[in-house]
């Protein structure tokens, strides 16, 4: 199963407590495709909201493809998500709590379309950052250390 990643959310994994994961379609028009198939995407200040019973990512910048002629697409239209019926009730019940948001953490090609990785989230404190950025500089410094030791 080959997976070639178009773009990743590092500032949601740093912004947010990843709960939970999920795979989901999206429908795109062709020159989008072509734009991710060039890379050119941002999925920095993104999310996923609900209008009525169906799910719409935002915010997410997919750049206009140069070639294409007047039938291109809008760099930040709204772009509805395809789930199962029984996930988006469980989605949407989960983002009814409080402080319980959903945010695409990647954008990659899979079988030759394009899926996208959603993760349910909780917001983080400031505290939880520092403590998130001292663990991962200490687990640095391990690696490092051993390195060393063993030359």
């Amino acid at each position: 199963m080959s997976i070639k990643i178009i773009a990743l959310n590092k500032k949601a994994r740093f912004d947010f407590q990843i709960i939970d994961t999920l795979e989901a379609g999206m429908v795109l028009k062709g020159s989008e495709v072509k734009s991710l198939r060039n890379g050119q995407c941002v999925l920095k200040d993104s999310y996923v909201s609900f209008r009525g019973e169906e799910a719409y990512l935002q915010n997410a910048h997919i750049s206009v493809y140069k070639a294409s002629s007047y039938n291109n697409h809008e760099p930040e239209r709204l772009r509805k998500l395809l789930l199962h019926a029984h996930e988006l009730k469980k989605l949407y019940a989960m983002m009814r709590e409080k402080g319980v948001s959903l945010v695409p953490l990647k954008i990659y090609f899979k079988k030759g379309m394009v899926k996208i990785e959603l993760g349910v989230a909780k917001g983080k404190t400031k505290g939880d950052k520092r403590d998130t950025s001292k663990m991962r500089d200490a687990s640095r410094e391990m690696a490092q250390s051993l390195r060393r030791a063993k030359t």
